[in-house]
């Protein structure tokens, strides 16, 4: 079954360019040859891939020279979602059609509402410009910045599936220790009388961060697993 991914260029030489509905696998770079060429020179020849695999779609950095970021991330692998951005070289792409991104709700039903005193642009205009339609006309919308954190359920993460007996007790295993340095490091908090405000000690400080650490390290090792011997 093909499958296909749309792109639209946000910043850039290319600005305002929408790849629509290629067919994955797709390579991104400035290389005659890939399906999503750019005309940037921090971009890197072959850049990254964006593939299907087990349900989900999939960016992946081949070694790139200047790196690849989602959502001001820097990544080795990563999952997209629609509403996305995808920043190589000095190019910033929109991951989806609007509809896609709609769907996803990183926008209202009638409004999209852009941070960074950025303008608020109405979706129907958007069709009205052209975008996610497969034109060539710049567009005006401007990059609606990284998600803020949420633990909200249509907002976490999936878990992988299909893991074996041993993958999911070994990661049960990684979840409750990450999750017990937190919740030693929380139990020293101390709250002002009208709790608007907290304190924790450095020791606990220090706890936390050894789990962002923890959790860096980890997802490293996942984006770039050791070879086995």
């Amino acid at each position: 079954m093909l499958r296909h991914v749309t792109f639209l260029v946000l910043e850039g030489v290319d600005k305002g360019r929408v790849f629509r509905e290629l067919t994955i696998p797709v390579t991104i770079g400035r290389e005659e040859g890939n399906a999503l060429r750019l005309n940037d020179e921090r971009v890197s020849r072959y850049h990254a891939k964006v593939q299907y695999e087990d349900g989900d779609i999939i960016i992946t950095d081949l070694d790139s020279t200047n790196g690849t970021r989602v959502n001001g991330a820097t990544v080795q692998i990563r999952r997209l979602r629609a509403g996305d951005q995808v920043s190589v070289g000095r190019s910033m792409l929109l991951f989806g059609t609007m509809e896609e991104i709609a769907a996803r709700k990183l926008m209202s039903s009638d409004l999209t509402a852009v941070p960074n005193g950025a303008q608020t642009v109405r979706v129907d205009e958007l069709a009205a410009m052209g975008v996610g339609r497969g034109t060539r006309e710049q567009s005006q919308l401007e990059p609606h910045g990284p998600p803020e954190w949420s633990a909200r359920d249509d907002d976490i993460p999936p878990l992988p599936q299909k893991l074996s007996g041993a993958q999911c007790a070994r990661l049960a295993e990684i979840f409750d220790h990450l999750h017990r340095g937190v919740t030693l490091a929380a139990e020293s908090i101390d709250a002002n009388d009208d709790g608007t405000e907290v304190r924790m000690n450095f020791n606990e400080w220090q706890m936390i961060q050894a789990v962002q650490m923890l959790l860096a390290r980890y997802g490293r090792l996942v984006a770039e697993p050791e070879p086995r011997i």
